[in-house]
């Protein structure tokens, strides 16, 4: 799990809606770009929900569907990047975080400029979404906050306790990762 990403790579992420491809830059965030590989490599994220979305703003992921895995990676923290000047412009990847140096697994594409409001937190980007921005904007996001909420706003005790059967049973229309993978890193 501590194994150093790639300068540069890929991860396609195969969902409910059709595949999207994220390029990772280890040099905007190498502690985010080194935790995200490791957990692809790991299928943590395969089957996992997008179970926050702002239409028009953000979309988030990040619990695994299965609670004991989930619970196990809640407060496994990693330190904060210092920001690059990269900014969370459409399709940037960064980490949701509560505390400082409290990034976990739970990470957001931005559906919009968001660089106004979320450079400052600093929510530090880390990757970019190169292919199928549209599969991302096509996310099912009717229930808003509900199905989640945010880490800073204490409602996510129930996804973290009932996993995917949870939010089956109370928000079936979620769309979700079916599986991510690591591709090789683009030629330069």
């Amino acid at each position: 799990m501590h194994q150093r990403a790639p300068d540069h790579y890929r991860v396609r992420l195969e969902t409910s809606k059709g595949p999207f491809v994220i390029e990772v830059h280890r040099d905007w965030a190498p502690e985010g770009a080194d935790r995200f590989y490791n957990l692809v490599r790991l299928h943590f994220y395969d089957a996992a929900r997008f179970f926050r979305i702002r239409p028009g703003v953000f979309v988030q992921f990040g619990i695994n569907g299965d609670p004991a895995i989930a619970s196990a990676w809640r407060h496994a923290t990693i330190p904060d990047d210092p920001w690059h000047g990269v900014s969370n412009t459409r399709g940037t990847i960064a980490y949701a975080f509560k505390d400082p140096n409290g990034r976990t697994t739970q990470v957001f594409i931005n559906l919009r400029d968001n660089s106004a409001d979320d450079d400052k937190e600093p929510f530090v980007p880390f990757g970019r979404v190169v292919e199928g921005m549209d599969v991302v904007d096509a996310l099912y996001g009717g229930y808003g906050e509900r199905a989640g909420g945010g880490i800073r706003a204490g409602k996510q005790d129930p996804v973290f306790a009932g996993g995917n059967a949870y939010l089956d049973r109370e928000f079936p229309k979620l769309d979700y990762i079916v599986r991510a993978v690591v591709e090789q890193p683009p030629a330069r």
